[in-house]
């Protein structure tokens, strides 16, 4: 299992979580985004800059994903995408993106896309509380424990 980070919205505490994670597991932790990200030194954690555009870095993510990966992402239609691939898909506050309920998911946020391009403000995302912090890392540890399990 590779662990694929959509790094430019990550928060810098979730990736702390993941770097301590991968190479505690030995499990390889690519950050994939469209700019410089630095990682700390070690054998599993790498960085994968992509050209700048619209989705550039999903599109990578969802070229190089394959089943059995974890996907770190709070982007929908990403998730949506490597779960049909059959990968795993992880939001930075802990839900785990299923193939039940990608497809509400997507209804919803094509919903409030509706009503934010009708000039209605919806508002942006929740803080990342510490709360969020602990169901990323009990997801994150159910999964990886998981898989260690298979191997």
């Amino acid at each position: 299992m590779k662990i694929w980070v959509d790094a430019d919205a990550c928060p810098v505490v979730i990736k702390d979580i993941l770097f301590k994670a991968a190479v505690r597991a030995e499990l390889p932790l690519i950050l994939v985004a469209n700019q410089f990200i630095r990682v700390p030194p070690s054998e599993w954690i790498s960085s994968l800059r992509v050209g700048s555009g619209f989705d550039v870095a999903d599109n990578e993510i969802v070229r190089q994903a394959s089943a059995g990966d974890l996907v770190i992402t709070s982007d929908i239609p990403l998730a949506a995408e490597v779960i049909a691939k059959g990968a795993h898909a992880l939001s930075p506050r802990g839900e785990l993106f299923t193939r039940d309920s990608i497809g509400s998911r997507l209804n919803m946020r094509d919903f409030l896309e509706t009503l934010r391009s009708s000039g209605e403000h919806t508002g942006g995302p929740a803080p990342l509380h510490a709360r969020d912090r602990q169901a990323f890392a009990a997801q994150l540890d159910k999964l990886i424990s998981r898989h260690q399990r298979l191997r």
